[in-house]
């Protein structure tokens, strides 16, 4: 990545708009529901399948800048479970961001057992699939978890792939690349579904302000 000289001026003209900037990411937004996921787990015994249900909230968030780095995002919130209990499978919440003067994307994800991670990849505005990658030891794209999963089940590497449907659905493919204590081979942790959309999204917070205006921005809004 070229670094400028510059790196505290932040862009004026940047698009109160989200909805409108986020490139491949539109996509994404709004409100999501699977009924058909598949996970590959591991288990003491071996490895463990099991079918699960999946909400997906993705709301667009204002304009983000770092310096002269603009980027378009998307907040989430994936909430998995399944059929034959109550308590939630799974928790996540990130956000998906675009630059989109480089086609950069990442998302940033965290889960409620001490795991963070940013995953990065690069596509155009009118991509069809999606991929991003992390992995442990990096310091810009990389994977921290507490010691318990770093001792017990480490991640070494994290992959994301996402494919949009002609019919306006979304299909994932998540492989997680672990380390299980006592194991020799990694472990190719797997999970995957489809998307239907339930719900559109709402216009970001400055855009609702600038909507509200009769269309008039102000950057200090």
């Amino acid at each position: 990545m070229e670094i400028p000289d510059d790196i505290f001026t932040e862009p004026d003209d940047v698009d109160p708009d989200t909805l409108a900037n986020l490139g491949p990411l539109r996509r994404l937004a709004g409100l999501w529901e699977g009924r058909r996921g598949v996970d590959l787990n591991p288990k003491a015994d071996g490895p463990e399948r099991r079918e699960y249900t999946e909400r997906i909230e993705m709301q667009p968030i204002d304009p983000q800048t770092n310096g002269p780095q603009l980027l378009y995002g998307l907040r989430y919130h994936v909430h998995i479970n399944t059929p034959e209990e109550d308590t939630t499978f799974h928790d996540q919440i990130g956000y998906w961001l675009w630059e989109p003067a480089t086609g950069l994307v990442l998302q940033t994800l965290t889960i409620p057992r001490g795991q963070v991670a940013v995953a990065a990849g690069h596509a155009g505005p009118d991509d069809a699939t999606l991929v991003v990658e992390a992995r442990r030891g990096r310091t810009d794209y990389g994977i921290c978890s507490t010691t318990f999963l770093e001792l017990a089940f480490r991640t070494d590497a994290y992959r994301l792939e996402i494919t949009f449907n002609p019919d306006g659905s979304w299909r994932y493919v998540s492989d997680t690349t672990l380390a299980v204590r006592g194991q020799t081979a990694p472990f190719l942790h797997r999970d995957e579904n489809t998307l239907t959309k339930i719900g559109e999204p709402e216009p970001n917070p400055w855009q609702r302000i600038v909507m509200a205006r009769g269309g008039r921005p102000d950057r200090q809004a």
